[in-house]
């Protein structure tokens, strides 16, 4: 491993590598399938050696034009080349925040029944004459935020870079062509929320992100949250073993909140307070029935904490650490 953590430390994300490293190649005949071969229609991602040029408008989330750049990324690491000027397009943008997504769908050019107004929904779709100099392009529109940046890794995914292609080092096979084929490729979820819990993260985890981020801190937590977008996950409960995520770095919650991550605490940790947070700041016992106003005040101020950041609350109270 050379940069992301051991198999065991991927382990402790509570989520397990599958599939090998098989591309998933399909039949063209299903929309907006990635295949290898120039069908009539399809769209070239990658031809001869050179990606699609990724466009996105600057309105758009901050954490859209995040997945942006990591789409261009893993584009030139799976073509070996960089976009040109002339290169096919890929236009971005989620629905209501794009001007560019929003007069496709004025002009009838791009469907979006399917997914506006649905959570974390997106369509794939290959457009033709999508405006005036630009015979084709793929255009990939999410009902909200967090369905735009799917749309985006979905997209990298299916052409060949795993979501794991940093925590564990799956390797990018290079691609001199792939396309996608003509049609709509509709997704949305079934879960509403589906992530990742960072438990029993001593020692293994802990003396990785000591060792490689200086600690569980905001730089550490970019990674999982990438991780966890990549594999279209959209929750956290963060590590919880002597450790909290607002109290440890102030940079590490509002990140999670731009990049489109939900934060929760864990089983024992009500109103968005770790436990090891009453071991810091918390005045006599942790029982409701003798020391309540103490610990609605505890409570109260995790919630102001937590502020507008798009979070999911724990409310019931179990014994101090379990």
């Amino acid at each position: 491993m050379t940069k992301g953590a051991s198999m065991l430390q991927v382990a402790v994300l509570g989520l397990l590598l599958a599939g090998g490293l098989t591309i998933p190649y399909v039949a063209t005949a299903q929309p907006a399938a990635v295949t290898v071969s120039a069908a009539p229609g399809a769209f070239p991602l990658i031809r001869g050696g050179r990606p699609a040029r990724i466009e996105a408008d600057v309105t758009d989330y901050p954490g859209v034009l995040r997945a942006v750049q990591d789409l261009r990324g893993d584009l030139a690491s799976l073509s070996g080349g960089a976009a040109t000027r002339e290169a096919p397009v890929v236009i971005i943008g989620t629905i209501g925040k794009s001007a560019a997504i929003d007069a496709l769908i004025a002009a009838g050019k791009l469907d979006v029944s399917g997914v506006r107004g649905q959570w974390d929904g997106f369509v794939q779709q290959v457009v033709e004459d999508p405006r005036p100099g630009l015979k084709q392009a793929l255009v990939i529109a999410g009902a909200d935020k967090r369905g735009t940046i799917y749309g985006a890794y979905d997209l990298s995914e299916r052409a060949g870079v795993s979501p794991w292609s940093w925590w564990a080092d799956a390797p990018v096979i290079r691609r001199a062509e792939v396309f996608i084929a003509p049609g709509a490729n509709v997704q949305k979820p079934r879960v509403r929320y589906r992530g990742i819990f960072l438990n029993d993260e001593n020692p293994a985890l802990y003396g990785w992100a000591n060792k490689t981020f200086g600690g569980f801190n905001h730089a550490f937590y970019e990674r999982v949250y990438e991780l966890t977008l990549r594999l279209k996950g959209n929750y956290l409960w963060p590590a919880m073993w002597g450790k909290a995520l607002y109290d440890d770095d102030p940079l590490s919650a509002p990140l999670a909140d731009e990049m489109g991550v939900i934060l929760g605490t864990s089983h024992h940790e009500p109103m968005m307070r770790a436990h090891v947070e009453w071991e810091r700041y918390g005045q006599g016992r942790w029982d409701y029935a003798k020391n309540p106003q103490v610990l609605r005040e505890f409570w109260r101020a995790g919630v102001e904490r937590m502020g507008a950041n798009e979070s999911l609350v724990t409310v019931g109270m179990r014994g101090d650490g379990d």
